[in-house]
């Protein structure tokens, strides 16, 4: 039997040599190629589609983005069960080899990748109709947004990083070079304008495009890139029309609501990465956040974080105690005061202001949270099902990632007018965000030192566990001396060291690319 087949095998490959080149090399003509395909809204549709999916991918906001910067910001505090390369990112121990940032600076670059095949292929697309020419300028608005939004990064925490302009600019040059930092931020800006100019407004959006960015996002994100360079009167310039019409955005008026499934439509929401809870559709798996969404998951979009955050689940991190602190200050009159938000944001006892029970929508009713450090300590209740479910079993949250809301945007627009020292033109904008949950109300921010520190410290609770704090302490200059410090208090140790300010090249990056890896001092950055 096995010298019949083997006889066989000799035949076909002898068969195959001997056919001519033009035999073999017939194209099929309903093939479907790069250049044949995406020649109508309904596929340049599905690529816009594919290119948001990224955000779902390893590093991104399914599983591995809040770890990264909430541990990293010190949010969040490892606790024992959190290992693997997850780990490191908590004291800043980490190598270039680290699995967990390789995946981030990979999705990003996947993320321009399907952006610039997005722009490339939608702006040859020769669209016959008034309404295909709208849907093909919002088609390549979107994707420069998404362009933006990976570039934006790769600056932030690389510094310098190849640009890859154009799809094809990609293709014919494998082995790019690093580029300023300069030109990754005029790139990020110039992306971002032109989605300005032709997203739609969100009251222009059709109801079945939730979740796809638009006029406001992108204003918001270009405000964001003007803070980081510093341009005060350039982001002022772009966030405040956001506060007026025709955008309609305002503060929810419960703050717990913004964290929960049903925040889809909330009104301070600017820009959020959608998710839908897992259930057993027979497809995928509901652990596909630890393999990729388009490996595993086929067309889930759920998020882990509920079950890797929670007390009764998978209890990964703690809330750090440094957070847990900045709930606790004076008032004006120097008296101590909690922050009404610490019971939203996380389980605590009653000294900390943290909510101290859970389950008040059980079935089986109110339960007392378990405040004691070797069983719960300071842990989670945003973004977690705690008032509603016991414990979850499995990792299966649909409860969007909020990337940009109005609260970030009224403090933004405070932090404009103090770098400028008109700190009394930004305390309304302050004291806004604080009304919605009945804090005090400054009468005054003081000097602009002063100001900046209350500033700071608004954003710091306001949008805790969010992924902010990193990029502002980034932004700040002030990661190495805060974080320090905090370090010191919770590990003992001060292990953020000056490298640190930006992340190291990928390994995996050295490996393949051979004029980044010529191209990094100290085998860092």
């Amino acid at each position: 039997m096995k010298r019949s087949f083997s006889i066989i095998l000799a035949v076909l490959l002898l068969t195959g040599f001997g056919c001519s080149k033009s035999k073999l090399d017939v194209e099929n003509p309903g093939a479907y190629g790069y250049d044949n395909y995406f020649t109508g809204a309904a596929q340049l549709n599905e690529a816009v589609i594919a290119t948001y999916a990224v955000l779902l991918h390893n590093g991104m906001w399914s599983r591995e983005y809040y770890f990264i910067f909430d541990l990293m910001g010190n949010d969040a505090k490892r606790d024992a069960p959190l290992q693997g390369d997850i780990r490191p990112l908590s004291d800043f121990t980490f190598t270039p080899s680290n699995s967990i940032l390789t995946s981030l600076w990979a999705s990003m670059y996947r993320l321009v990748l399907r952006a610039n095949v997005v722009i490339d292929r939608a702006t040859v697309w020769q669209p016959a109709t008034p309404a295909d020419q709208a849907l093909q300028k919002q088609y390549i608005a979107e994707a420069k947004f998404l362009r933006a939004y990976a570039n934006m990064h790769l600056v932030m925490l690389w510094g310098r990083a190849p640009l890859r302009a154009s799809y094809t600019e990609a293709m014919s040059n494998l082995y790019p070079k690093r580029n300023t930092a300069a030109e990754l931020w005029t790139a990020v800006e110039n992306d971002l304008k032109a989605a300005v100019t032709d997203l739609p407004l969100p009251k222009d959006q059709a109801s079945n495009d939730l979740g796809r960015v638009n006029k406001g996002a992108a204003a918001a994100l270009l405000g964001k890139v003007y803070l980081f360079q510093k341009k005060w009167a350039d982001a002022r310039t772009v966030l405040l029309p956001l506060t007026q019409a025709p955008y309609t955005y305002q503060l929810s008026i419960k703050y717990d609501d913004l964290f929960t499934q049903n925040n889809q439509s909330n009104p301070e929401i600017l820009f959020q990465v959608m998710h839908a809870k897992w259930t057993d559709w027979g497809i995928g798996n509901q652990y596909y956040v630890f393999g990729g969404q388009e490996t595993w998951g086929n067309k889930a979009t759920h998020s882990d974080r509920a079950q890797e955050y929670g007390f009764n689940d998978w209890r990964n991190v703690f809330v750090s105690d440094a957070l847990v602190s900045a709930f606790r200050y004076t008032n004006e009159a120097g008296n101590p005061y909690v922050d009404p938000r610490a019971k939203s944001v996380f389980y605590g006892n009653a000294a900390s202001g943290g909510k101290t029970d859970y389950c008040n929508q059980c079935p089986e009713g109110t339960q007392a949270y378990p405040f004691a450090e070797s069983q719960g300590g300071y842990r989670w209740r945003k973004y977690q099902y705690y008032e509603e479910v016991k414990s979850y079993g499995g990792p299966a949250s649909g409860i969007n990632s909020l990337v940009i809301r109005y609260a970030d945007v009224l403090l933004m627009l405070a932090e404009t007018y103090i770098q400028e020292d008109n700190v009394e033109a930004g305390r309304p904008f302050i004291n806004q965000v604080r009304q919605r949950v009945a804090a005090f109300q400054y009468t005054t921010l003081g000097a602009k030192p002063n100001a900046m520190n209350i500033l700071m410290r608004e954003r710091r609770i306001e949008l805790s566990g969010e992924q902010s704090r990193y990029f502002d302490l980034l932004r700040w200059g002030l990661l190495k001396q805060v974080l320090n410090a905090e370090l010191k208090d919770q590990y003992g140790a001060e292990t953020f060291l000056d490298r640190n300010v930006l992340l190291p090249i990928p390994q995996q990056e050295k490996d393949t690319n051979p004029n980044v890896a010529s191209d990094i001092a100290n085998s860092w950055n």
